[in-house]
């Protein structure tokens, strides 16, 4: 526990650890949730500022990757009020996404698309489920919001998915 230490040495240490095991990561998440890598670039780096200035309020009650991603999707979000963010075009190509840790058998965006046109509460709770690995319990820690209705918005998104995506994934034998 960190208790009232001033940002410092082991501050800059623990940020430059998370960046290293987390930061690709965030990069992802804040891409696909801006849908454009510059902005996705400002704002892991803008996560990281805010998590420096505020090392001192993390308990480690989470992990950080949770703690991380709250104040990411926090940061996303004001950058999505924007106007200037609103008047940008922002459709997404699958080749204009940074490359992920693992190799996929293929490239076919259907599902990313189809994530994408959710609903922002239902689009984050899907992005942290699978792409973040975050469980239900911290994605509610993560939004601040609680269990059931992470459960609920869960249910709901991959409820749309399977409506959206039916047919895609079914062999036409």
């Amino acid at each position: 526990m960190r208790g009232s230490q001033a940002p410092g040495e082991a501050a800059e240490q623990a940020m430059e650890a998370m960046m290293a095991s987390h930061g690709d990561a965030l990069l992802r998440m804040c891409y696909i949730y801006l849908q454009d890598e510059g902005l996705a670039r400002d704002a892991v780096q803008e996560t990281f500022l805010k998590a420096y200035r505020k090392w001192d309020s993390f308990r480690g009650k989470s992990r950080e990757l949770t703690w991380l991603t709250r104040i990411a999707i926090n940061t996303c979000r004001d950058m999505r009020k924007t106007t200037w963010f609103k008047l940008f075009d922002r459709r997404v190509a699958l080749d204009d996404l940074p490359e992920p840790g693992y190799v996929q058998a293929f490239r076919d965006d259907t599902v990313l698309q189809a994530v994408t046109g959710l609903a922002e509460k239902y689009r984050v709770v899907i992005l942290l489920y699978y792409y973040q690995e975050l469980t239900q319990g911290e994605i509610a820690q993560a939004l601040g919001m609680p269990l059931v209705t992470v459960k609920t918005r869960l249910a709901r998104a991959k409820a749309q998915l399977r409506t959206q995506l039916k047919g895609w994934f079914e062999d036409d034998e």
